[in-house]
């Protein structure tokens, strides 16, 4: 099967992720007016249980699979084996997810008409196969049909929710897309699958692999939503979540810039280490960490120097305290990008899921304690400390578990360059933040400046990574 260029997948990847971005700017105004506040409510609270019934019923299997089917890419024989057993094996755990989802929600309380509707989005992710695709990277399949799914539900809110009797409506929205999308994909089986003997199948064997990466995403799932939570519980001033909530919002959108290149090379490092094929697997490592280095330190240092003028500008006022916040969790951008490429495209593709586990594991136990500490004295502000510590523990230790196979100093070899290319476009943009006071203007010049003042450096200490890439770009335009 002929290779997918990484740099297309990772384009498609990333006009999905700033798609997914922008389109909650569009609706959340909107349905914040047109339902209120309590009906919002709801929807979010029926949906926050709906989602953890798919969570538990998914186990790992959605990153499992993509990571199996990436190793048998070239064998449509194994490759067919494999699809049905992982797909039996989700349908089963959220088929028992479902009835006691159903017998838990369905059967009495005022939200019962919304769970039995909900009932359809547990059964949607139950036939998602959009991880067969993306292991066989395939991403511009899975891109298009999200991308049509996702308008077409934008005009349909804006067309069938008009009031807060209509939230009815807008979960059938929400499901219907949702389902529709999933099924969008099954055309597509005949092409990439052959009929197998359902009795060949041994669906047990992919059971302990999917939980030993079911264990790593539930710790995740804690630190990244436990701070909120523990915000909440330890302050008062709820205010103070809301301050947080916004400047991680902000954070977590920056990093899907680098992230995106995480998603489309894991189909592409687990099929190389599938062939042995160890030197091009460390290659791709190289690669992958010139890439997140070359984006993510620019980003940290930009959001920071904006930031003055974008919280006024994006949230209004009264929000001044975010300005602070974002300063501080910034430097996640940087290790999260690299725990993106230690941990999700290496540990995980070279089965090395223990690893993983304990580093997560970390995150999660620092992230805690030093939450019950930092909240109770600095509010927001010691949330956000806990959140850099707690991230930087889970870089810091998967660069400890990998010592033997990667050496940690050729990746601070990489970065020093982008470092000085950083700090020099931060300082400058710094100064033209403070010469103008008009905030959308100041934004504009900023961005428009840093961008052509980092990448100018990189031309002038002559970066490889970087010049490689132009040298290819203009290859491309011949």
């Amino acid at each position: 099967m002929k290779k997918k260029s990484i740099a297309k997948n990772y384009l498609y990847n990333l006009f999905y992720q700033i798609l997914v971005m922008i389109i909650p700017l569009i609706t959340i105004p909107y349905l914040a007016r047109v339902l209120g506040a309590e009906a919002i409510g709801i929807y979010s609270y029926t949906i926050a249980i709906t989602t953890y019934f798919i969570l538990f019923g998914s186990l790992g299997i959605a990153m499992y699979g993509q990571r199996e089917i990436a190793y048998a890419e070239e064998d449509i024989t194994k490759r067919s084996k494999t699809f049905y057993e992982i797909l039996f094996l989700r349908f089963i755990t959220l088929t028992i997810s479902i009835l006691i989802f159903f017998f838990t929600f369905c059967q009495t309380g005022e939200y019962q008409t919304y769970y039995k509707i909900l009932l359809l989005e547990i059964f949607a992710a139950s036939i998602d196969i959009s991880w067969f695709f993306q292991g066989l990277e395939e991403f511009k399949k899975t891109v298009i049909r999200n991308t049509i799914v996702k308008l077409i539900s934008v005009i349909l809110i804006f067309i069938l929710v008009k009031s807060p009797n209509d939230l009815t409506n807008y979960i059938i929205i929400y499901v219907a897309s949702t389902l529709l999308g999933n099924l969008s994909l099954w055309f597509y089986i005949p092409k990439y699958t052959e009929k197998i003997n359902l009795k060949s199948l041994n669906i047990k064997k992919h059971l302990k692999p999917t939980i030993s990466l079911f264990i790593p995403q539930i710790a995740i799932q804690l630190y990244t939503v436990l701070d909120k939570v523990m915000i909440g519980a330890i302050i008062t001033d709820k205010k103070e979540v809301g301050f947080y909530d916004q400047a991680s919002k902000i954070i977590r959108i920056l990093l899907t810039l680098a992230t995106a290149y995480g998603t489309v090379m894991v189909p592409r490092m687990a099929s190389t280490y599938a062939k042995k094929e160890i030197n091009k697997l460390k290659e791709y490592m190289h690669k992958s960490f010139s890439f997140i280095l070359m984006i993510s330190i620019p980003l940290m240092f930009g959001i920071i120097s904006i930031s003055k003028h974008f919280v006024p500008m994006f949230f209004g006022p009264g929000y001044d305290k975010v300005i602070y916040l974002i300063s501080i969790i910034s430097p996640i951008i940087l290790a999260i990008s690299l725990s993106n490429v230690i941990g999700t495209q290496y540990l995980i593709t070279t089965k090395q899921q223990k690893k993983f586990t304990i580093s997560v594991t970390c995150g999660a136990i620092v992230n805690f304690v030093l939450n019950l500490i930092l909240i109770h004295f600095y509010k927001s502000i010691g949330a956000s400390i806990a959140t850099v510590i707690a991230e930087f523990t889970v870089t810091i230790v998967q660069f400890y578990l990998i010592k033997e196979e990667f050496k940690v100093k050729e990746v601070f070899k990489l970065s020093y360059k982008y470092f000085i290319a950083a700090i020099i476009m931060f300082i400058i943009s710094l100064i033209i933040g403070n010469l103008i006071t008009n905030d959308i203007l100041a934004i504009i010049i900023q961005i428009i400046s840093s961008i052509i003042i980092y990448f100018s450096i990189l031309l002038i200490i002559k970066d490889n990574y970087f010049k490689n890439i132009l040298i290819k770009i203009k290859e491309k335009l011949k």
